[in-house]
């Protein structure tokens, strides 16, 4: 009698743990709602020799690259080439694991003060995501020397995430069109991201602050690439993902509707 009721108690136990870790009011598919996204940027170019500049493509990370059209090596063992199709045309590649990650085609207003960039980002799922985005100078010259800050970011691109309990106090994040997935408790501590383009060394870590608010903190090899609050709408019909970065003043704005 006593191991019959240990049994329908640890029964009992089990099933109110599945219950609530089914109960996550995150779980679910959501795709991104462009209209409603700001996928905010800034660029940073700097020229340091003949041909040869400094890159801050995003967060705190430089990459130094001769723009001759040959293959560099870049950050998070990814390359990096850059080529000048024109004299106010850059063709701009990065390749990670010997496949094409993203193309950008930037190409220079005839005054030098806006930059547009048309780029394409190629997913593990052989999909596309395009962006096309329309930079001001805000610093340097003349030509691609500069800061460059987005103005315009027209999305004709979209793209879908889902999300589940990992156990009863965790959350999982599958980037599936990107081939990555974010497995992670709320302790802190970083976490393995895993796929087909992550990067060595990419970990994840979270916190619940809220009942629909976490916060996400992404590093490679311990340097920070970027923090993202997850917040749920009061219906639970919207999911917002603000996302900072390393010396970057305006945050990009993702905001998702649930499927």
């Amino acid at each position: 009698m006593v191991k019959r009721s240990m049994g329908v108690l640890l029964c009992l136990l089990l099933a109110s743990v599945m219950l609530r870790a089914a109960d996550s009011p995150f779980t679910g598919k959501w795709k991104l709602n462009p209209a409603r996204s700001r996928m905010t940027d800034v660029k940073k170019v700097k020229a340091v020799g003949p041909n040869k500049y400094d890159f801050n493509l995003g967060g705190d990370t430089v990459e130094t690259i001769v723009v001759d059209g040959t293959e560099q090596p870049g950050a998070y063992g990814s390359t990096l080439t850059v080529t000048a199709d024109a004299p106010d045309t850059w063709r701009v590649e990065r390749k990670s694991k010997g496949r094409t990650q993203i193309v950008g085609i930037w190409k220079l207003s005839a005054d030098g003060k806006t930059l547009t960039d048309n780029f394409t980002s190629y997913r593990a799922d052989g999909t596309t995501f395009h962006l096309d985005y329309i930079y001001q100078r805000t610093t340097g010259g003349p030509g691609f020397d500069g800061t460059w800050e987005s103005t315009t970011e027209d999305m004709s691109s979209t793209f879908e995430i889902e999300i589940a309990p990992n156990g009863e106090n965790g959350i999982l994040l599958d980037y599936t069109t990107f081939g990555m997935k974010k497995s992670m408790q709320f302790d802190g501590k970083d976490y393995p991201i895993v796929g087909a383009n992550a990067p060595a060394g990419y970990t994840g870590s979270a916190r619940q602050v809220k009942e629909h608010t976490i916060k996400i903190t992404d590093k490679v090899k311990d340097k920070h690439i970027d923090m993202q609050q997850m917040e749920l709408s009061p219906d639970g019909k919207t999911l917002t993902f603000t996302v900072s970065r390393p010396n970057r003043d305006k945050p990009q704005i993702q905001v998702f509707d649930r499927e």
